[in-house]
Formats: structure tokens, sequence, C-alpha cells
């Protein structure tokens, strides 16, 4: 569970015992906040004044000085000390200690003196919550508890009322409450938020025999024979708190209080622990078997990294912060110490530690609650209540709670193979696995060694758990979590938990590729016909299953390095696919899907599947029926693997037309791309569409086209074209938008007299009402007119709802008329957010004229930004190049704008020196559109 390539850790060797005892503070208790003199201090300024106003002034203004040097001194030396998180908690804690220990002397002893109270006269200033449990991290809340015995008498309302006066005055978020004894027992009766923040109460000032009393009646009359109830609430809103946060351990900006494998998921176990065992030393659950001590180990190194995690995250935003965003990443790492190293930023290295000690929380709080099961303090699962007879089990296990558990620890131990059969049961019986059984797993992975993974029987059991059970990805994700995955393939271990430091991907790498196996999973159950007819129809007329799997399995298994993961993944496939039992043939075909995974999605989304020469050439490259089937379920998984909301109808039309064109080319010869046929088609096509017109007025609009605009649309771009341009004036701009459902976006089409930079214009008019352009392409006639037809998105990636229209139709008219000049008003909408600051996408650069017969393909590959493509071109324009079309092909905070482009005699970009120019033009752009972008 160590973190690989982490910074040296020392963590806290103790957790437990009171904040404030020197031992487990960063710095000595008097070089953070010597109380004694900042009580004298207090008295001196305080000196005769009796008016509540003045006492109150002079208070807040020597306790707010004090304050402020002790948080200044423990965030100096936690910057020196970045992992010495418990130091630093309990640091926070002993001065917000002594603040409201102080606060209550002046409320008690100069504001409101009691020389002689009665017995009803006292308060117990008690801590509750994370403050309690003496866990503050810099900017956490001070819940405090005013404890009364009978009833809140006048003297103790002043009292409070006082000191919270006071604690507002120096900016503390304090949480109150003021209750009798009798309060809290009937409140924490209802209510398991208040009975879980009593239970961590502490007294910080006040009447000590009263906080006592509390504590022994909370025991007796509400705590006691209540553990299991107390329990079920507490997993259930743990369930609940991990949905509401993504469900995913692996979510790449995590938060990490609520988070899954997050710190609540520890103070969850802590409060438990106290409930049940009454303590909340965790140390005592290695004593008790619980834990072995390697696993409690990585217990205080995981509490111990997360908590440093938080109170840097406190620091750098100057308040609460619990989400790691991708920007507060960045800064965190670089305060602990993780710097780049073999081709990965220092950020994703600490993110994979992150995520690493994320896991082991999971792990250990199963454990956990698989004690509280044997001894009966948690309620037995779901599955167990449902089915009152368990599934029958093989020899060597059993049904223990309603999971899949091991009979006899040293017979299955005799076998190594029994390490992979686990699983195979469990999804044959379709149980869960027993902790204990994952335990007994978790500590013996050193017997799977080379033997095993080269066994025939190895082979067979493992690629039946993807191919033969029906949810692959439910065994390939216990493997994982537990290690056997990383042991069995040993090329899978630099992957895990691996963060990939963009936008665009939504987890870890060894999650995407689970996720990626359980949508391919999805699509051979027929859940998926609807939305994935061509892949559906591909799974169900047959491909080889063996090679799919293990392609998806092992796509991704060279990313994290210096070289092209595609070509090292192939690289590693070459070893790893023979192993798992694969034919010759087979593996060479694996070896061929990883390296060119990336292939049909590149060809979709970064170039103009209309024009000829993109399909002949995907077509060149697949060679294949079987490649071409193989290669487009492999992608669509990889594109639905990145995470919720990445596929969408935009890019399944793009991969459906290139597959059916390409497989039609496979089928029926290159012929079959031919222009002019496709031209033929076109026109024929459209005059079935207007056979009402006049044959005179279809004449002139077939003749009036040259081909490339055949090809490059289909038919009903066409016939909106048509009837844009029919008796059209010079003078004229006619625009028709309409939503293209099959795309998932709004079509806006142009018809105007042609112009130089009719192109950037339009741009600049659709970048003005945030419109994203995800692809669009533009046409001159023979008669001197420029059609143009641009797909759009909203901010959400979706087409645009019919009750904007009219304002987007709106802005388009006034910036083609010159009323809105683009450039100047772009400007203060061209910002980049601040989370997404972090991010460096280095800018790329490419001409190619070998990927279409008649354009140079000029492709920019950069950062993104409202204002880009309108910056792009126009500047392409002010060169005086004809821009044909553009594909924006947007990767999170990454965007590739290809550009099908000619010069003014309607010829390529050969020259080198040409093309030098235009890429330092390009360039200049960007670099003056991101700076104008940074300082917004």
């Amino acid at each position: 569970m160590t973190p690989p390539l982490a910074p040296s850790v020392v963590p806290d060797s103790d957790r437990s015992g009171p904040p404030g005892a020197a031992p487990d503070l960063i710095l000595p208790p008097e070089a953070i906040l010597d109380r004694d003199a900042v009580r004298d201090r207090l008295w001196d300024a305080i000196g005769e004044a009796t008016e509540e106003r003045e006492i109150r002034e002079a208070t807040v203004r020597i306790l707010r000085d004090a304050r402020a040097a002790g948080r200044d001194a423990v965030a100096t030396a936690f910057a020196e000390a970045p992992f010495r998180a418990h130091a630093v908690t309990h640091a926070y804690t002993y001065i917000t200690d002594a603040i409201v220990s102080l606060t209550f002397e002046v409320a008690t002893q100069k504001l409101h003196r009691m020389p002689n109270p009665t017995e009803g006269q006292r308060i117990a200033v008690m801590a509750v919550g994370g403050y309690g449990r003496g866990e503050m991290a810099p900017y956490s809340d001070v819940d405090l508890l005013f404890l009364n015995p009978y009833k809140i008498t006048a003297w103790a309302e002043s009292v409070i009322e006082s000191m919270l006066y006071i604690l507002w005055d120096l900016k503390l978020k304090v949480g109150h409450a003021s209750r009798t004894i009798k309060d809290c027992l009937r409140l924490g009766r209802d209510d398991f938020t208040i009975r879980t923040a009593m239970l961590e109460s502490r007294l910080v000032t006040g009447d000590a025999p009263l906080a006592e009393e509390l504590e022994a009646r909370l025991r007796q009359e509400l705590f006691q024979g209540t553990e299991t109830e107390f329990v079920d609430a507490k997993l259930q809103e743990r369930e609940t708190r991990h949905e509401k946060q993504g469900g995913q351990r692996y979510m790449v900006e995590p938060n990490v209080k609520e988070g899954k494998g997050g710190l609540r998921d520890l103070q969850s176990l802590y409060w438990i622990l106290k409930y049940v065992h009454r303590t909340d030393d965790a140390g005592t659950l290695v004593g008790r078997g619980v834990f072995r001590p390697e696993e409690f180990r990585t217990f205080v190194e995981a509490e111990n990294f997360l908590w440093a995690v938080r109170c840097h995250l406190h620091l750098i935003a100057g308040r609460a912060m619990e989400v790691l965003s991708f920007d507060m990443q960045v800064e965190v790492a670089e305060r602990m110490g993780f710097v780049d190293r073999g081709g990965r930023r220092g950020v994703e290295i600490f993110m994979q530690a992150y995520f690493r000690h994320a896991v082991a929380v999971g792990d250990l709080t199963r454990i956990f609650l698989t004690a509280l099961e044997a001894e009966q303090k948690k309620e037995a699962p779901l599955l167990l209540r449902i089915f009152n007879r368990p599934p029958k089990t093989r020899n060597g296990y059993e049904v223990l709670n309603g999971r899949l558990a091991i009979t006899d620890d040293a017979d299955f131990l005799a076998d190594k193979m029994n390490m992979l059969r686990l699983y195979e049961e469990a999804l044959r019986t379709g149980l869960l696995i027993h902790p204990d059984a994952m335990r007994l797993i978790q500590a013996n992975l050193h017997l799977i060694d080379d033997e095993m993974r080269n066994s025939k029987e190895a082979q067979r059991i493992f690629l039946d758990l993807m191919l033969k059970h029906g949810n692959p990805d439910r065994a390939l994700r216990r493997m994982n979590e537990l290690g056997v995955l990383s042991a069995f393939i040993p090329e899978f271990e630099p992957i895990v938990a691996m963060m990939q430091f963009n936008m665009y991907h939504h987890y870890t790498v060894d999650e995407h590729t689970i996720q990626c196996i359980w949508h391919l999973s999805e699509i051979e159950h027929g859940n998926l016909v609807e939305e994935l007819p061509v892949a559906s129809t591909i799974l169900k007329e047959g491909v080889n299953r063996r090679v799919l799997y293990v392609a998806l399995l092992l796509h991704d298994i060279g990313k994290g390095r210096d070289e092209d993961h595609s070509v090292l993944g192939a690289r590693i496939a070459r070893r790893v696919a023979p192993r798992l039992g694969l034919t010759k043939a087979e593996c060479a075909t694996v070896e061929w899907l990883i390296r060119h995974h990336l292939l049909m999605s590149d060809m979709a989304q970064k170039r103009d599947i209309a024009d000829p020469r993109t399909v002949r050439d995907f077509a060149k490259a697949v060679q294949t029926r079987e490649r071409l089937d193989l290669l487009c379920v492999l992608t669509v998984c990889d594109i639905r693997g990145v995470g919720p909301g990445t596929w969408n109808n935009w890019k399944a039309a793009l991969l459906r037309a290139l597959y059916r064109q390409t497989r039609r080319a496979l089928e029926s010869g290159m012929e079959a791309l031919n222009r002019e046929n496709r031209g033929a088609e076109a026109k024929k096509l459209l005059r079935e569409k207007l056979s009402d017109w006049d044959k005179k007025d279809l004449r002139a609009e077939t003749s009036r086209h040259y081909e490339t605009y055949w090809q490059g649309l289909h038919v009903t771009a066409h016939v909106v074209f048509a009837k844009l341009l029919r008796d059209i004036g010079t003078d004229e701009i006619r625009i028709d938008i309409h939503a293209d459902e099959d795309r998932d976006a709004t079509r806006v089409c142009f018809a105007l007299a042609d112009h130089p930079g009719i192109f950037a214009r339009l741009a600049g008019a659709l970048a003005l009402v945030g419109a994203n352009v995800v692809d669009a392409r533009t046409y001159t006639s023979k008669d001197g007119f420029a059609t143009a037809a641009f797909w759009v998105q909203d901010g959400e990636g979706a087409p645009y709802e019919p009750s904007r229209l009219p304002r987007l139709r709106s802005m388009i008219e006034r910036t083609l008329k010159g009323e809105v000049v683009a450039r100047e008003a772009i400007k203060s909408r061209d910002k980049i957010k601040k989370r997404e600051r972090a991010f460096n996408v280095p800018t790329s650069i490419t001409f190619e004229n070998e990927g279409s017969e008649i354009y140079t393909i000029i492709e920019v590959d950069t950062r993104d930004r409202p204002g880009l493509l309108h910056d792009l071109a126009r500047t392409l324009s002010e060169s005086n190049i004809y821009i044909a079309s553009a594909v924006i092909a947007t990767y999170g905070e990454q965007v590739v704008d290809s550009f099908y482009v000619k010069d003014m005699f309607g010829l390529k970009f050969y020259t080198p020196s040409k093309q030098r120019v235009i890429e330092r033009r390009l360039r200049a752009a960007i670099e003056a559109g991101a700076e104008r972008a940074r300082a917004q």
C-alpha cells in the first residue's frame, strides 16, 4: 500500500492522547501560544475597564494577535515537515482550546463575575465533533456545546452571549448549542448527527464534574444497548455520502473529507469504535485481532496522508476547502515534495499516492465491519436477509453472513491456483467475497509467481473471468483492489491508481480500463442496441472475444512513461498476451489493436470523413474487416470508459459514418469512394427531395456548385442551401438554424456573397454567443456565393434549446452586418477558469499534404479557450489562406483544430518556408489570446 515514488514520510506515531500534550504538537506549546503570557497581556489590556465594549475590544485585540502568531508558527513548521499531519491538527486544536478558555475566563471573571455561584449556575464549555476529537484543519469549524445542569440561567445566557460575540469578532466559524444534560439525552435519542457529535465531546473549560456526568449518562442511558442501531445508521450515512460524491474512489477531483476512501470514512470507523468498544484508539484493534500489525501501519499512513492533504488544502485556499480540484492538486503536490520523475508530473505521482491511500481506507473499513459482523453489532447483509437459502458452493468454500468464505485457510493456500479460483467461484455463485478471504489473499500475494502465471490452468481461469460469467468488471475490480491483478500481470502495476492530469479523463488509468470492460460486457448483453447499433451488431455477428477483452485490458498499459503509450503498450502486449494463453495470431491482432487503438477515434474526430482520402487512408491502415470490427468496438468502449458525458451522438455519428464507409470500401473496393460517384449520387438525391421544383431552377442549383460541395454534405444540408440560395441577392445574408438531433448539435447554415475572411467572421459571431463549434465547412459556388455549415453545441455540450435560437440568430446577423466587431467583443469572454489554469497543454502545429487530395491539413493541437477558433481562422484569413472546412475535437482542456486549406491560387502548402511562416503566425495568435485569457 506504500505509494510509489512518494517523498519520505514520517507519520506521527501516536494519533491518540490529549490534544495539547507537548509530544503531539508540531512545536512546543509556548512557541505556538503561551497561554500564561497571553493571559497576562489580556489582564494588562483590560486594566480597570468595566464597560463590556471596552473589555471585548481589548480581548479581541490580544487574542487575535496571539492566534495569528500561533497559526503562522504552525503553518511555517508544517511547510518544513509537510507530512506531520496529526501534530498540526493537534496544534490547531491547542490554539483553539487556548482562545476558547481565555474567552471563558474573560466572560466569567471580568464581564459577568459570580463570586458565589449556585449549583445551577455552572457551565461546562465542551468541544464536540472534529474539534472534540482534537483534529482540526486550519479552517475547521469550532463546534461548542455550552452544557448546563438543569436550566439555562440568566447568568449563563450572559456568559455564553459574551463568549460568542468575542469568538465571532475573532472571525471564528462557531457552531454552538446551549443545552442541559436532559436536553442532550432527548435530542441524541432522535438525531444520530447530534448523538455522534456528543460521542466525541471533550471538556475545554468550565465545570469538569458536569462534563463527567454527561459522559456517564450518555453511556448508560443512550449508547448502551443501541450499538447495532448506531452502526447501521452510520453505514447508511456513509453509503448516501458516497453516492452523493460520485460513488467512485477514483474520481479525479476527489473530496478529501466526504469522498469514498476519504477522512469521513475513517472518522466513521472511529465513531463506531468508540460507540461499541468505548475507545477511540484504533491501535487496540490490533490487540483484539481485528487488524494485523501491517494493516494498522497502513491505516496510520493513510490517515496521516489524508490529513496532511486536507491541511495543505486549507492553507493554500485560505479557507475551508475539501475538494482536491485540479489547480489545488498542483500546489498540494509541490508543498508535499512530489516532483516530476520518469516522464510523469509530480502532481500525477502525488495523486497516485492519494488514490492508493483511498483504496487502503476502503480495505481497512471492510476489515473492521467484518469484525463487527462477527460480534453481531451489525445486521447481516441485505442479500442474506432476502435469500434464506444461500447458493450451493463448491468444496473448500462456505457462505458466511451472506458472503463467500474459505472453509480452511491452510487447505486453500496449499494450491496457489485457488488465488484465482476464489474469483471464479464468486462470479459463479453471485456472492460477494468475505473480507476475511480478501485479507488471506492480500497477505499471500507472493504465491502468485512465474510458475503460476505461465500455467495453462491459471490462463484458463483468468480468461474465463472476463469471458464466461457476464460481469467481468466485478472480478477485475476486486482483483485490482487487492493487488491480485498486478501480481498476475506485473506490467499492470504501474497504472494502478495512476491519474491522468487532464480534464478529459474522469478516472484513474486502471479504473478507466475496468470501466471500458464493463461497457463491452453491457454491449454484449444487448443492453445498448438502440444507443450503439453498429457495435451491438458487430458483437452479435461474432468477433474474437478473447482478442477484444485482452486488447481492452492492456490498451493503456503503457501510460505514464516518456514513450508514446500506444507504441509501448503494443510492445508490453507482445509479452503479456502469450502469457494469457492467446495464440500467435491472436497476439498479433492484440498488438495491432493496442498500437492503433486511437486511430479510429482520431480519424473520426480530427479529420473530415466526407473527404474520400480520409476513408481510403483509414481502410489501408485497417486492411481487414476483422480488424475494423474489433477496432470499432474497442474505440466505442474506450471513449465511453473515459467518464460520464464523454460519449454523445456527435461522436457516435462520426464513428458510424467512418465504420460504414470503410466497411463498404473493404468489401467493394476503393473505387466505391470515388468523388464523381458520390457527387452524382448526391445530385440524384437532391432532385428526389426537390421534386416539386421547376426543372430550370433545379438544373441551376445542381450546376452552380463544385464537386467538393456535393461530396462534403448530407442531402438534408443540400436541401437547406438550395432554399437559402434561391433568388438570393448579393447583399443578402440568409441563415437557417435547426437542431441536428442525430449528432447532438445545432446546425447553422449560412448563404451570402463570398468574400475573404468569411469563415473567421462566422466563427467570431458564433463565439460571441458562447457556441462551441464542433464541425464546420464552407464552399464557394461558381456564381460567387459562400455556403457555410457550422455544427455547434452550447456550454454543456448539447444542442441549443429552441428558446435560445432567436438570440443566436440576432447576434450572428449583427456581427455579419458589422454592427458588432467580434474581435473586440470576444475579449471580455475569452477567459480560462481558475481550476483549469493548472493544466499545461503544449502547442503543436503540423502540416499534412497526404491526408487530402485537394487541401493541406493544418492541425493545431493546443489549449482550448472560447475565442481560439476565431483567432486561428482570422490569422489564416489574414495570411490569404482559404479555409474549406474545420474539424474540431475537444479533449477536456485540450483541443485539436484541423483546417482543410489551400492558398489563393488553389494550391497546397508544400514549401517548408511557407509552412514555417504560417506556423509562426498561428503560434503568435495562440500566445496573444492565451495571455489575454490569463489576464481576465
